[in-house]
């Protein structure tokens, strides 16, 4: 076995030659030497330039030079602009119970600007009352305001401008165009599908089964293959749609009865919906009292009475709906009874101008302030339905009597309202004949749609509100 012992760490050191350490005493500082120079020359040759505290100058690439168009900012978002000195614009979205002055406080702006700003002449009325929703756009610097502007109506907007004799404003005016759309749809399942496949809203859909209402019960009549036609206005602002506006024309083919309507405002009168021949739509009586789900007992002089278990004559038309919904005087009237009476339960009786009488039973309550001796007006709400005294479940009993005797209200024969004198017939052929003209048969490629200026004579009823 050799005896040799192993080499400890500290002795490899000292058995490095000498020459090797007399190299590297030389060499290190010159190598360290050179590393210093080398970092020295990169510092040099690769250092940021200064920072210039001067903007860049802006450069866009379209012709005119100007900046592209921004995503739309929510409501509330700064923006920064340069305009000599930094000012910010702030789009405020007003919430429920604001006033400026909560608004001024919570964006941090001067309440004194505002305070001047109010006190503008004849300005007070535009910026106090507020509606949740709407937006305010406000220019300041610092809470200092530069600009207030705020849409106060459809095609008005109020600007408030500090210049250096204090604020100036002005009232800016946001006109409106009004264009005719005619559209055309057939019922394959329901009258709103049809509309929404014609491009036609709900709200426009809701005002044409209003407009014939009268004629066509639209929870029964409508039968598959039934078309419509309805000439609307839409408005227009700056070249973007509003709104849609009223409908000036309708037709409603139904089980192949053809019924026509057209708008028409008499020399101070209220504008509303007349046949061609220049009578109104509008029949003294509503067929229907309530927005239904189904008839859930026809008129029947000699019904089984399903709690009383006997004969009993079913003198009027059940409507089953939810409790709750809305009941409507079937036309004006007064209200001679409003309170209990037996089986009706919660009952209203309205007396008409002529001989007949309109009963409403089984409500959950009656309308606020509803008392008897007040006249009420076709269509007002009187009740909701409910299902008080002897009824198995929520529906609306309603009955029509002529001269004391009960009439099917589904089958008797509404009176029709008062017809246009010859003179004011005369006015209303002038006038609506254009209107009628665009329920005409047109070229196929515009049946669906046909977007067009309005290009009618000034008819007060086209007035935009």
């Amino acid at each position: 076995m050799s005896s040799q012992k192993p080499i400890e760490p500290r002795n490899v050191i000292r058995q490095v030659p000498r020459w090797v350490e007399r190299l590297t005493t030389r060499v290190a500082p010159a190598a360290a030497a050179l590393s210093a120079a080398m970092l020295l020359w990169h510092a040099a040759h690769d250092a940021p330039a200064p920072f210039d505290l001067a903007p860049a100058p802006l450069i866009y690439k379209d012709a005119q030079n100007q900046p592209p168009p921004a995503a739309p900012a929510a409501a509330g978002t700064l923006h920064v602009q340069q305009a000599g000195v930094a000012v910010s614009t702030i789009e405020v979205v007003v919430g429920r119970n604001d006033t400026l002055d909560r608004i001024f406080r919570r964006m941090a702006l001067d309440t004194g600007d505002l305070q001047a700003i109010r006190n503008l002449p004849g300005i007070r009325q535009s910026i106090d009352f507020l509606k949740p929703g709407e937006s305010i756009r406000v220019t300041h610097h610092d809470g200092e305001i530069k600009e207030l502007s705020r849409k106060v109506s459809e095609t008005e907007t109020l600007k408030v401008v500090r210049e250096d004799a204090g604020f100036a404003a002005q009232m800016i005016d946001n006109p409106t165009e009004v264009k005719l759309r005619t559209a055309t749809a057939t019922i394959d399942s329901s009258l709103f599908q049809a509309a929404e496949a014609a491009g036609i809203s709900d709200g426009t859909t809701l005002r044409l089964a209003n407009i014939f209402a009268y004629d066509i019960d639209f929870a029964l009549d409508l039968r598959e293959g039934d078309h419509f036609t309805a000439v609307y206005e839409e408005i227009y602002q700056n070249g973007r749609k509003l709104r849609d506006g009223e409908i000036v024309a309708a037709e409603f083919v139904n089980d192949g009865k053809v019924v026509r309507a057209v708008r028409y405002t008499p020399d101070g009168g209220t504008s509303g919906y007349y046949t061609p021949q220049g009578r109104p739509l509008r029949k003294a009586f509503l067929r229907t009292p309530v927005e239904f789900t189904r008839i859930s007992s026809v008129f029947n002089p000699h019904r089984l009475h399903p709690i009383l278990n006997t004969i009993r004559g079913h003198m009027g038309t059940d409507y089953a709906a939810p409790v709750g919904t809305p009941v409507h005087a079937a036309g004006d009237g007064r209200v001679s009874f409003a309170g209990r009476r037996g089986g009706y339960g919660n009952a209203i009786m309205l007396t008409h101008s002529t001989s007949v009488a309109t009963l409403y039973g089984h409500l959950s309550r009656f309308a606020p302030h509803l008392h008897v001796g007040e006249r009420v007006q076709q269509g007002e709400v009187i009740g909701y339905v409910g299902m008080t005294g002897l009824a198995t479940g929520p529906h609306l009993h309603y009955e029509y009597l002529v001269g004391g005797v009960h009439k099917d209200p589904q089958k008797v024969q509404l009176p029709a309202a008062e017809p246009l004198s010859a003179d004011a017939l005369r006015q209303f052929q002038l006038q609506t004949t254009p209107l009628l003209g665009r329920l005409e048969p047109q070229p196929a490629a515009q049946v669906a749609t046909n977007l067009e200026p309005a290009g009618l004579p000034t008819r007060p009823d086209l007035a935009v509100n």
